[in-house]
């Protein structure tokens, strides 16, 4: 598939599998695909495979995709298996937002890390920054209230809770990385 054509396919498969069962989902993933182009100065050719790995990262939750109850492995396991998905947007979705410390929380980690190899640093960087800086809602926010609002909503002692207190550094190194990328990318001449 043609870097170009991929948000045409993502979008659609995106909507089939999460708009009806999970109407909430969908709406959190439209917002991660609008902070994608809104960081895409910094991402050059690899701005259209960021935003189809935007939109697509949270089908994993899909009733008919979950099978390990790990939704970065189930969504990314569906997109190899079934469909002739960019091998780094399956990538991008198996590893997004510091995936590996839930999967290891899981004891997926070895599995998850055999099957799909991570992303460019850069490229995993961005899709934290954009699922962390949007709401279940898919409103903007910023990774300190996504990470607490995640946390309450799982509860601190949960494993998802438990997870995302330790990703948490990460994840704002992870934003704060790609705000001195889009920064830096401002201050160059046009």
């Amino acid at each position: 598939m043609s870097a170009s054509g991929l948000t045409k396919w993502a979008y659609p498969l995106a909507e089939s599998l999460l708009a009806e069962p999970l109407p909430r989902r969908w709406k959190h993933s439209l917002g991660v695909a609008e902070r994608a182009k809104t960081i895409a100065l910094i991402l050059g050719e690899d701005a259209e495979l960021l935003e189809a790995a935007a939109v697509l990262h949270d089908i994993g939750y899909s009733p008919d995709l979950a099978k390990t109850g790990f939704h970065p492995m189930d969504g990314a396991r569906y997109l190899r298996d079934n469909t002739e998905a960019d091998v780094r947007v399956i990538r991008l979705v198996a590893h997004h937002s510091c995936a590996w410390m839930e999967a290891e929380a899981r004891g997926l980690r070895e599995e998850l890390e055999s099957e799909f190899p991570r992303e460019r640093p850069h490229l995993a960087d961005a899709l934290c920054y954009c699922d962390m800086n949007t709401t279940p809602d898919g409103t903007p926010t910023n990774p300190v209230d996504r990470v607490n609002e995640i946390a309450g909503r799982y509860g601190s002692d949960s494993l998802i809770g438990t997870f995302i207190r330790r990703a948490e550094p990460e994840i704002l190194a992870s934003t704060a990385r790609v705000l001195e990328r889009v920064a830096a990318a401002k201050r160059q001449p046009m």
